[in-house]
């Protein structure tokens, strides 16, 4: 292929490409800079993005390592190999190297701005890459003065301020081991977490402001500091000024934390030692503590962010997220690139619609990141930001969370910029990346992701696990990636294995259905599995029916996330209630109040439909995805095998909700 200064990385003569980048953006971005040093470097040389692609999947040990010198993330001279295992399972990456993620971000110390944080009603703090090292070297040394050492766990139940982002800096610092969940979740969801890793420290704001409204969580902490009895200390933020808290010798109030002299050292760790924990569920079980490295992790990011995002130290990098999606973790990571991050605690819709366009332009965000549904909710709002808005500075936007629709690209290159690299983007918290997504000197074609990513070797598997194209199929990956999980928190390797590996050997299967062109774009068609999706945060249905079996009226249930080909998903509840019981409101409203209570506000229903049985296997499990596709239009025959259904009968009820 030809260089996209050439016009012709694609087929470009089709009236589908909304955007092109022009020879300054293309000249000036990361990805050419890195191509140029490879050429310089390596005297590798690449005729466009495909052929770079594929020389990063075919030579992955070659491309990995590249990324590693180009970033300077070590001496080369640092490991003794760059992958070793017989499985990608068993993946061990550059082994005998010593690294630090904190030590990478302050790789900068300037009076450059760092951070800017600001809330619902516009309020803002900003603190320079110099002041958040002073911020950060605080902390991390009171912590040490606690007894914090390396590996132990610091739970963060926080707000998405810059209190957050200092306490992970300043946790990753000392190589102990960062996991947060956002204030919105329920005491119980937030034990199934933190209690799986026994946290040292929690650290959490005192509430957080949603929608004009603010939710005092002293009464939850409470409840988590006595559930999890490995919490030896709390230190607690205020964030919405409802403090109830007296300094003990176990709760310190955040602002009473000065430390004399506060020197910020960095503990040299492992390769692929553990940086942070995240969730992901399944639909059996608790949800999965999924580990991720530090080395892993900085590949990752340093590539994501450069050569995809094409983030750089003039940019202002805003993505909205919570503290306790992956997506967070990913704007941090814009520290490492030395671009300024955006911090927004609040509602996206919140007095309006047009919020993130308004945190935007006060910011002078450069990169936005947002989700699917929030441009459907924009487009449904018949919106026109650019009306409003300048956002001249404004080159990039994501989205991220579920599929794009064709109209949802049409939107904003005829409402929000005509100028405007728009990136679809997809992966997984499991990688906590995505590995299909935007491509700055390739065209924007409508509806299409733009292609995989550098290092991410994605096919398109039908049944019998042969690859294929302009056909959709189940999404895998098939060789190594530095970011996938070191492993599970107390697996012995037979989950972290079932989860990814059981269907293709040797080939991680993701859950998604995917469609990749002969050009190398990509489509997602929602998830192959059954879990719940809401904006890219997965929850298990397991988690759902915990809740409902202490709903005394509930005799059996099951949870639909209806998500397919770029429909908007919908979570659908079906309840069997106890016999001669009908739904009524109350009842309905009952049920909504437990799950957003002991679950989270995220996952209330769309809909509650009562159903005279649940079906499930001859074994008794349920059966989520046939049902899934019985509501997407598949015929019952079609959607399962009705030789291993206990009571096939039952499925024929689920017809009427599609």
């Amino acid at each position: 292929m030809k260089h996209p200064n050439a016009d012709n990385d694609y087929n470009r003569d089709s009236s589908d490409v909304l955007w092109s980048p022009d020879s300054n953006r293309v000249t000036n971005s990361k990805l050419i800079h890195y191509m140029t040093w490879l050429k310089s470097k390596k005297n590798l040389g690449f005729e466009g993005y495909q052929d770079l692609w594929k020389w990063s999947v075919d030579k992955h040990e070659e491309f990995w390592e590249s990324v590693w010198e180009y970033f300077n993330v070590g001496k080369v001279n640092d490991y003794s190999s760059v992958l070793e295992g017989a499985s990608i399972y068993e993946s061990k990456w550059f082994d005998g190297a010593k690294v630090n993620y904190s030590e990478q971000v302050f790789a900068k110390r300037d009076d450059d701005v760092a951070i800017i944080a600001i809330n619902e009603e516009c309020q803002k703090r900003t603190v320079s890459y110099e002041e958040l090292y002073f911020q950060v070297a605080n902390l991390a040394s009171y912590m040490k003065s606690i007894g914090l050492i390396k590996g132990d766990r610091v739970a963060a139940y926080m707000a998405n301020s810059l209190e957050s982002v200092v306490a992970f800096l300043a946790t990753a610092s000392i190589g102990a081991i960062w996991s947060s969940c956002s204030p919105e979740f329920g005491v119980n969801s937030v034990v199934q977490r933190f209690g799986q890793i026994e946290p040292k420290i929690l650290i959490a704001s005192d509430g957080y402001r949603y929608a004009g409204k603010n939710n005092d969580r002293t009464q939850q902490i409470n409840q988590l500091i006595e559930k999890i009895p490995s919490i030896k200390h709390t230190i607690l933020v205020e964030n919405i000024g409802c403090y109830k808290f007296d300094s003990s010798d176990n709760r310190t109030l955040w602002d009473e934390i000065v430390m004399d002299e506060p020197v910020l050292e960095f503990e040299q760790v492992e390769f692929d030692h553990p940086l942070w924990i995240l969730y992901s569920s399944g639909t059996t079980g608790r949800p999965k503590p999924i580990v991720h490295g530090h080395g892993g992790i900085l590949l990752e990011h340093y590539k994501t962010l450069s050569f995809h995002l094409d983030i750089q130290d003039s940019d202002r990098f805003f993505w909205f997220t919570t503290v306790g999606w992956m997506m967070w973790n990913v704007v941090v990571s814009g520290l490492l690139v030395k671009a300024t991050i955006v911090l927004y605690d609040g509602s996206p819709t919140y007095p309006n619609t047009d919020k993130i366009w308004e945190i935007s332009e006060l910011t002078g965000a450069t990169y936005v990141g947002l989700s699917a549904p929030y441009i459907n909710a924009c487009m449904k709002n018949k919106m026109v930001p650019k009306d409003k808005y300048k956002m001249v500075d404004l080159k990039g936007i994501g989205s991220t969370g579920a599929p794009l629709s064709d109209d949802g690209f049409e939107w904003v290159y005829s409402n929000v910029k005509s100028d405007v690299h728009l990136g679809s983007y997809s992966g997984g918290t499991d990688l906590c990346t995505g590995f299909v997504g935007p491509v700055p000197i390739l065209p924007v074609k409508i509806g299409e992701i733009q292609a995989r990513t550098l290092g991410a070797q994605i096919e398109a598997y039908n049944e019998s696990g042969e690859p294929i194209v302009d056909s959709v199929g189940e999404l895998v990956i098939t060789k190594p990636m530095p970011s996938m999980p070191v492993f599970f928190w107390g697996d012995d390797g037979s989950t972290y294995k079932n989860s990814y590996f059981e269907v293709f050997d040797n080939v991680w299967r993701h859950g998604d259905w995917i469609q990749i062109n002969a050009h190398g774009g990509c489509k997602i068609y929602g998830r192959s599995d059954s879990t719940l999706n809401r904006s890219g945060i997965r929850m298990g249905t397991s988690e759902f029916y915990e809740v409902l079996d202490a709903v005394p009226e509930i005799m059996d249930s099951i949870v639909i996330d209806t998500g397919f080909e770029l429909k908007d998903g919908k979570i659908l509840l079906f309840v069997q209630l106890q016999n001669g019981l009908k739904i009524n409101p109350s009842m309905k409203l009952a049920i909504i109040s437990k799950i957003k209570s002991d679950l989270s506000p995220r996952y209330i229903p769309n809909s509650i439909f009562q159903v005279s049985e649940i079906p499930t296997t001859l074994n008794g499990k349920k059966l989520e995805i046939p049902i899934k596709k019985i509501l997407n239009g598949t015929d019952v025959e079609e959607a399962v095998n009705l030789g291993t259904v206990k009571n096939p009968e039952s499925l024929n009820e689920f017809i009427k909700f599609r």
